[in-house]
């Protein structure tokens, strides 16, 4: 499987060749976080109908808050369980590429 990245400049908050594709979005796991200290939980929650209820966090970088950038399901719903816990990016966000 090709190796998936998301970057904030030349910052790398994610890699992994082990990750999946939703609706078009790269899902991490949770192993292919680099810093999982950026990651801050917000309050921001949607719902999809047969994903689930996602949560969202901001991603903190010095002194720059990148807000509502990655979001994840939690308790997603039986037919999204392969995402369960994975990580995915607003691509207006943050760079997200599979090579």
């Amino acid at each position: 499987m090709p190796t998936a990245k998301a970057k904030i400049g030349d910052v790398l908050l994610a890699e992994t060749d082990v990750w999946e594709n939703v609706e078009g979005n790269v899902y991490f796991p949770p192993t292919a976080i680099k810093d999982k200290s950026t990651f801050v939980g917000t309050d921001t929650t949607t719902f999809c109908p047969w994903k689930g209820h996602a949560q969202y966090y901001t991603i903190k970088l010095g002194d720059k808050d990148v807000k509502d950038a990655a979001w994840y399901y939690p308790e997603p719903y039986e037919k999204a369980m392969n995402i369960k816990d994975h990580v995915a990016f607003y691509k207006t966000k943050v760079q997200v590429t599979v090579d």
